[in-house]
């Protein structure tokens, strides 16, 4: 009888949630597949109705380390997130949507990160992003100096935005476990409480690198989970409540100040997005009320100027 190879030990496993992702999926997996690492594991999680989702992603099974999860009554992008995280078999993750793409290089590159700082807790990276069609519109960098950041610091600015895109970061599976993963009551703010609580749980290191793409586009759960204004100020301000006593106490209240405007911006935009055009002059009001200082510090660490830009070219062009 001949010895059968014995299967790879994953290093990096990719969790992919799914739901009706027949546009998107194809990109999605050729992506990864054309870096052609068996290394690389991808944990697919479908809560699709049929089987046409899962049809197209069967296609790569000869090009892809596949393992298919059987979601079992669990929907939801973040209840997906942790079961993967909970079976996958490598120790370190990546989150991609549907949506989402690899950029050539982020196999190699990632290797790399984690060769130089095995055990920190959160690898943060830029991302670029792009419009339904792929072209690209910009790139959404983090307010952060290339290699070990310090935790306060990570907390201070990250508290005033979520500047991560969640295709970017490489997260060590046990830490992920350990925080706790994704709070299943934050259905818009998660991601952006997880980093906070990865951050303070041990080493984060950026990569001013782009390797990974942020797709932006009228269905995605970015611009359709903003309509109800109350709840999502809400999740907004849970975060920040949770998080603000780890910033220095000489400097927490100026970090809740530049919080507390940024939420107002956002909830803002979401009201203008959503029709009510004068909500832009409440984003500019909250923006001004800072002061020119405390205005700089916001453009900074917010991001908003790299978020925002892309998505009035990609609505002015007719993309979006």
């Amino acid at each position: 009888m001949t010895a059968q190879p014995k299967p790879i030990q994953p290093w990096l496993s990719v969790i992919l949630p799914v739901y009706r992702g027949e546009r998107w999926i194809e990109r999605t997996l050729e992506s990864l597949a054309v870096q052609a690492d068996g290394g690389v594991e991808v944990v697919v999680i479908d809560s699709s109705p049929d089987r046409g989702t899962m049809k197209l992603v069967e296609k790569f099974a000869l090009r892809l380390t596949l393992t298919i999860l059987d979601p079992a009554g669990t929907d939801g992008c973040s209840p997906k997130m942790n079961l993967g995280v909970a079976h996958a078999r490598a120790p370190y993750i990546s989150w991609l949507c549907q949506d989402d793409l690899w950029l050539p290089g982020r196999v190699a590159a990632v290797r790399e990160w984690v060769r130089e700082a095995p055990g920190a807790a959160l690898h943060l990276a830029p991302a670029a992003i792009i419009d339904r069609d792929g072209h690209m519109l910009g790139v959404w960098r983090c307010p952060l100096k290339a290699g070990p950041v310090d935790q306060a610091v990570l907390t201070e600015k990250l508290i005033v935005q979520n500047f991560v895109a969640a295709p970017s970061p490489v997260v060590r599976r046990d830490a992920w476990i350990e925080c706790g993963g994704l709070d299943l009551d934050l259905w818009y703010t998660g991601d952006w409480d997880l980093w906070l609580k990865l951050g303070r749980h041990g080493t984060v290191v950026y990569h001013d690198e782009v390797t990974a793409a942020f797709r932006i586009h009228g269905e995605s759960a970015t611009s359709t989970g903003s309509r109800d204004a109350a709840d999502f100020v809400d999740q907004h301000r849970i975060v920040v409540d949770r998080h603000i006593a780890a910033i220095p106490s000489r400097r927490r209240e100026p970090a809740r100040r530049l919080a507390d405007a940024s939420i107002a911006v956002n909830a803002a935009l979401a009201a203008a997005a959503n029709g009510e055009s004068a909500a832009i002059g409440r984003a500019l009001g909250a923006i001004a009320g800072l002061g020119p200082v405390g205005a700089a510090r916001y453009l900074h660490r917010s991001r908003i100027i790299e978020r925002a830009w892309p998505r009035l070219r990609a609505r002015w062009a007719g993309v979006l």
